[in-house]
């Protein structure tokens, strides 16, 4: 991968240095010295170029019988052929997955965590007693994570609440300290995980941010391993390939190894909706702000993403890629996240162009592990319209609306009070959950006793921040019009969902529904059924 030595001013090809003693920042300070994501990438690789490469690659060698560590066990992930789905569709070129949920972290990020923790290495940033400090989504934090556990670091990784509670439980099993911030932070928010592990950086000594957006070690990692490996395992008979854009470093480094390999093969580059990489600009136009899958997409673009390597955007959406993903797992038996399906998506759109004999690989990027009580469960997938509620045992009052149901006495708490407000009403009338709202009456979240108890055990907030700082948004809101079917079906799992109803075009509660509740009301029913009184099945 043949470029300038001139990647910006970091130890690690333009990253970030280690701390070596505790800096003291000032709350009025606390954007100081903020080091952009986004800043444009001075690396000159181009399609043919001369220019020697500056970087250490690592080429691809066969692994021994045994390994010394289970670093030495990423990558050399297998190629497999899709043989049910592509065929259902009437595609006619092979379709092969690459099983990046097959790496021993349980991701493709694996690559990258080790490839940029043993650079940091051989250049003399990480010694014995070094702290690693990471923002990611999740993937790459257990890759460091896994890293950092066999090289005997200490690692620290802040990542978004949006993220699932199984990638925060793998984290904290490897030894790592997990801090969340805000879903909604913008990534150049003071309280982004960007910025906040910048700070974190600063203040603890002998710490480092290897810096996955700007680290040269992230596309390395693909150039030298995943894209070589799929040129090798198809013979250089590669004529699309499709890969989803976090950080970009998985498109740019299988891009420009494919590039440079099979110069006639095309490049799809997968974006979710909601998402701002993708050209031209005009398919990042939408009304999404949220969006499910994990571990794809931005707000802004990463140093690392190389754009011209890509020969295709496309997008998709949580309402495709979901069902696909578990289509993945049933269909053809590849226990793979729900990003997987995105790409899959893509894949399918995309290779309706090519030929019989011709070869599409698809990166599927993680496991099944991350999405247990997500997309992989019933309950979250009806809960989400992503999957119909089904009135399996013929209960009569399924089809019975939601407000027809007994509900708390609607109890809220303004977003800019002092959270010691919301204890006091909590205590007062023995509630586990409060919803917040603004000064407008806007549903911002709820204030939910097990998530506030553990901010404040964890010194995450304390009573005299702002309700804001305590808000819980891993709730499912539910229209008072619904049926009461669907509604079991989620607090099957869930101990309270929000009902709420429109109004002149906005949305408004209406009251909070408890597992209680809807246990009462089911075994009244029950019971009438059992007197006789009811349609017993």
């Amino acid at each position: 991968m043949a470029s300038s030595n001139s990647h910006r001013g970091c130890p690690v090809n333009g990253h970030r240095a280690v701390n070596t003693k505790q800096q003291t920042i000032s709350e009025e300070d606390l954007m100081a010295n903020f080091i952009r994501p986004d800043q444009p990438s001075r690396c000159t690789w181009s399609l043919g170029t001369a220019e020697t490469s500056p970087h250490h690659h690592v080429p691809l060698a066969p692994k021994p019988s045994v390994l010394p560590s289970i670093l030495e066990a990423v990558g050399g992930t297998p190629l497999v052929k899709l043989n049910k789905i592509p065929q259902s569709l009437g595609l006619k070129c092979n379709v092969y997955v690459k099983c990046e949920f097959l790496n021993p972290g349980g991701s493709v990020k694996d690559r990258i965590g080790v490839r940029m923790v043993l650079e940091a290495e051989r250049k003399g940033l990480l010694k014995p007693g070094c702290t690693i400090i990471e923002p990611t989504s999740g993937n790459t934090g257990i890759g460091l994570a896994m890293a950092a556990a066999a090289r005997g670091y200490r690692c620290l990784i802040v990542m978004p609440e949006k993220m699932s509670n199984e990638k925060v439980d793998t984290l904290k099993a490897l030894g790592a300290e997990v801090i969340r911030t805000p879903t909604e932070a913008a990534f150049d928010s003071p309280e982004g995980l960007i910025a906040v592990s910048q700070r974190l950086q600063r203040s603890i000594p002998d710490s480092v941010i290897l810096d996955q957006y700007r680290n040269a070690g992230n596309p390395l990692a693909h150039y030298d391993g995943t894209g070589a490996e799929i040129v090798e395992q198809l013979n250089g008979q590669v004529d699309m390939v499709v890969i989803g854009t976090g950080t970009g470093g998985t498109m740019t480094g299988i891009g420009r190894r494919i590039k440079e390999s099979c110069p006639n093969c095309q490049v799809i580059a997968a974006d979710p909706e909601g998402s701002i990489l993708a050209e031209p600009e005009e398919l990042n136009r939408t009304e999404v702000s949220f969006y499910e899958v994990e571990g794809v997409g931005y707000d802004f673009l990463p140093t690392v993403l190389d754009r011209t390597v890509v020969d295709r955007w496309y997008k998709f959406n949580d309402r495709v890629a979901l069902p696909l993903a578990r289509r993945l797992i049933r269909d053809e038996g590849l226990l793979c996240g729900g990003s997987s399906g995105g790409n899959l998506f893509v894949a399918l759109e995309a290779a309706k162009e090519l030929k019989e004999g011709q070869n599409c690989v698809v990166v599927l990027p993680d496991n099944i592990r991350n999405y247990l009580t997500k997309f992989v469960s019933d309950n979250w997938m009806e809960a989400r319209y992503f999957k119909e509620s089904e009135n399996c045992h013929n209960q009569k009052w399924w089809n019975d609306k939601v407000q027809t149901l007994p509900m708390e006495t609607l109890e809220t708490v303004r977003d800019d009070v002092p959270i010691s407000d919301a204890i006091e009403m909590m205590q007062r009338n023995n509630l586990t959950h409060l919803p917040v709202v603004d000064s407008t009456g806007a549903i911002k979240g709820v204030v939910h006793l097990p998530n506030l108890l553990s901010k404040l055990l964890n010194r995450l907030a304390k009573p005299t921040d702002l309700v804001r700082r305590a808000i819980f948004k891993q709730y499912v809101k539910i229209d008072q019009q619904e049926n009461i079917g669907r509604a079991s079906r989620i607090l099957e799992k869930d101990s309270f969902l929000l009902v709420t109803r429109q109004e002149t075009g906005a949305e408004r509660l209406v009251g909070v529904l408890t597992q209680r509740a809807l246990f009462d009301f089911v075994a009244e029913q029950a019971a009438t059924v059992a007197n006789g009184n009811g349609n017993a099945d």
